[in-house]
């Protein structure tokens, strides 16, 4: 029973960034704690109870339940009668509160100490599967609990508690049930199960062709390798197939993708009936793609639904997603029209209808209403610095759009499409939830409010800025200015860049969704600047795809751009100007210190995991952008760093992780090699045994170091003009 009580609120204080307060932050209180306890607070796992208008969050180890249409609250102690149960079972109780979903109003499930169990309001827990340890790769069907996992490169499934293996690596470099193709086209994982939790369509990797890459391991003795499979740019790529097994019978067929080989298998799905698999199928090249239909029962191929092609690059990322109560009608995601938008197709073939239309990419695909009459999405405006919820009647194509708040609204939706949970922000406002019907989104209540997390310490004016870029286009940027700032003064300047696809810095959302350790700059004296480039996301796809066969050249125009107007303004000292950036920002953050038409630009740089060639970069992200190194040598020549180490005329710092299996260790090694023999000095640092990212505490130790290097080469030297 829902007790009439209002539902606890926090305080709300949106005060201007400009406070009163003195406290400083750190650079540990930055890295640590900027998701943390530095960041807005929110409803903890807040969620909504399936085919109900109720929804649920948590407070310490409670599940405060609320009714949308009044508000009114109880609150569920679901911990004890848990931990009682576990008890009566022989397992181990728990010290919290296990993170969990709804089934339906009355139960929940949840996961503890490798078993799964569901456990009812009334108090009745039930063990649904139990998983071995030393497992990887777990994926849990929602209704049956039969869940798939890795043993080394095998598969196995748990079906009610019973273990089979579904396959068996035959050879070093044959993997089943991982990850393909790199983690490209919005692949996570390599097991799929059906709608009716029946059959497991899983990933068949054969990488046997890739030659093994070593990877350092710093503890051994003496010095050893671990290998990984890392197809460069141009040489042999691995071969994917698809397998189906039914875990009822035990057997296994393979769908029949056919050749060539080297294709990318991606976005699968399948039909709610179980009977089919849809794939989308992308050449090589990366120019043209299938959407197949595929026979689960025997491995037929049945019929190519439709094709789409560009002269740059085509790259589905969102697989099918079905109407609920129908076997035929699907929603599918395009760029075809220069921006991601909704589509509703049917596998009859029928002419699709388009969901979503304009200058405003389609960012996210909520799903439907329960009763398949409408869908949900988040779009990007034209701006690219706001994000709204919409709506689409799939009967008439009636488009509406959910809340009118410049900022960024993401939605949770119940599953009948009722009632929406709108969590937003903008720079001015850390976090709002609000609740309104989908039918009437003006009239909506603030069920939480986040007040500001900073409050207490010494935080600087941010500024969302429009520029004008070379090519016509309008580039959004940020300028953090420190919590002192006095106009008259010359400040020096930090630029942090990345400016590479599918990576937005910019939005109108807290702090302009700038981080704290740049905060943290701005309070040692710096103006901390970034431009998103073209080439950057959510902007279209002629914004992000103008990089083709070129990487660099625009973004660096766009940057230098973005650089002449910060050094255009009366505060900034020309002369002190820095530029930092990680992975395709270190490949960025090194072209602009040493590329003739960035010559002299900044006093000194930070390139952090940085790409200094493309030939010795992956195949499934490089060949989109660049093409093959064959196909397109002068691109290749142009952009490699070791064509411009003659150029470099301030301080460098070249930082890498020794066990980086994204940007390898070779990139900066070489390079390092290079400038010894071409007699440049450089700094580097290197983090032992850390991948891409530098993570944990160690995080902290990597932004003191760049700290420290650009207070010794911006903050205390003679200020100078340069060209």
């Amino acid at each position: 029973m829902f007790m009439k009580k209002s539902l606890l609120l926090f305080p709300l204080f949106l005060l201007p960034f400009l406070l009163l307060a003195q406290n400083k932050l750190t650079m540990s209180d930055a890295i640590l704690k900027g998701r943390t306890a530095l960041a807005p607070a929110n409803l903890s796992r807040l969620q909504w109870i399936p085919g109900t208008g109720q929804f649920t969050h948590i407070i310490g180890e409670k599940v405060v339940r609320v009714q949308a249409d009044n508000l009114a609250t109880d609150t569920l102690d679901l911990l004890p009668g848990i931990n009682e149960s576990l008890k009566t079972l022989g397992a181990v109780p728990l010290e919290g509160l296990a993170p969990f979903s709804w089934i339906d109003d009355a139960h929940i499930r949840f996961s503890a100490n490798g078993d799964m169990y569901t456990y009812a309001l009334t108090g009745e827990l039930t063990r649904v599967n139990h998983l071995p340890a030393d497992i990887e790769n777990t994926d849990t069907h929602g209704k049956t609990f039969n869940t798939a996992y890795t043993k080394g490169d095998g598969l196995w499934v748990s079906v009610d508690g019973k273990e089979t293996e579904v396959a068996h690596s035959e050879a070093e470099g044959i993997v089943y049930g991982k990850s393909v193709h790199r983690d490209e086209f919005g692949i996570y994982k390599g097991t799929f199960w059906s709608p009716s939790g029946r059959y497991l369509a899983f990933y068949r990797m054969d990488e046997s062709m890739v030659t093994p890459y070593p990877i350092y391991v710093l503890d051994s003795m003496p010095a050893q390798v671990r290998y990984i499979r890392y197809p460069y740019a141009g040489t042999k790529s691995h071969h994917v197939t698809l397998g189906v097994f039914d875990a009822q019978t035990g057997k296994t067929v393979y769908l029949k993708t056919g050749e060539p080989a080297e294709q990318y298998l991606t976005n699968i799905a399948w039909t709610p009936d179980d009977k089919y698999i849809l794939i989308a199928v992308v050449n090589r090249e990366q120019n043209h793609m299938w959407l197949r239909q595929y026979d689960a029962g025997n491995g037929n191929f049945v019929k190519t639904l439709f094709e789409e092609s560009s002269d740059r690059w085509v790259e589905p990322e969102h697989p099918a997603e079905f109407v609920p109560g129908s076997n035929e009608q699907f929603v599918w995601q395009s760029e075809r029209d220069g921006f991601n938008h909704l589509y509703l197709y049917d596998l009859s073939g029928k002419t699709p209808a388009q969901l979503s239309k304009g200058a405003m990419p389609v960012i996210n695909f909520y799903g439907f209403s329960a009763d398949g009459k409408q869908c949900f999405y988040q779009v990007a405006d034209e701006t690219g610095l706001n994000r709204y919820v919409f709506s689409t009647d799939l009967n008439s194509g009636v488009i509406s759009r959910l809340g009118d708040d410049e900022g960024i609204h993401n939605a949770l939706i119940n599953d009948a499409g009722e009632w929406v949970l709108d969590v937003f922000s903008n720079t001015a406002t850390p976090r709002f939830i609000y609740l309104y019907r989908t039918v009437n989104p003006a009239d909506r209540r603030i069920v939480f409010g986040a007040k500001n997390p900073l409050d207490g310490y010494s935080i600087g004016l941010t500024r969302l800025l429009t520029l004008p870029s070379p090519g016509g286009v309008v580039l959004n940027a940020r300028m953090i200015l420190p919590p002192d700032f006095d106009s008259k003064k010359k400040y020096p300047a930090l630029v942090y860049v990345y400016n590479g696809p599918h990576v937005q810095l910019v939005t109108n959302t807290w702090l302009g969704n700038g981080e704290l350790w740049m905060h943290r700059m701005a309070q040692e004296g710096y103006v901390v600047f970034v431009l998103d480039g073209r080439g950057s996301a959510n902007r279209g796809y002629e914004f992000e795809s103008s990089i083709f066969r070129h990487l660099s050249d625009f973004e660096i125009e766009d940057q230098l751009t973005g650089l002449n107007y910060l050094k255009a303004q009366t505060f900034i000292d020309a002369g002190r100007v820095g530029v930092f950036g990680w992975s395709y920002g270190g490949f960025m953050s090194t072209s602009l210190m040493t590329r003739p038409e960035a010559k002299g630009a900044f006093r000194c740089g930070v390139a952090g995991g940085p790409v200094i060639d493309w030939r010795m970069y992956e195949i499934m992200y490089t060949e989109r952008y660049m093409d093959t190194p064959q196909e397109n040598p002068e691109g290749y020549e142009k952009s490699s760093l070791f064509n411009y180490i003659d150029n470099l005329d301030g301080r460098l710092l070249m930082i890498h992780g020794s066990s980086d299996d994204v940007v390898l260790w070779q990139h900066s090694l070489r390079y390092i090699r290079e400038c010894v023999r071409k007699g440049k000095q450089i700094d580097y640092f290197v983090y032992p045994e850390h991948l891409h990212n530098v993570r944990g505490k160690d995080r902290v130790h990597l932004f003191e170091k760049i700290e420290q290097f650009l207070n010794e080469n911006l903050r205390d030297v003679k200020s100078e003009t340069r060209p």
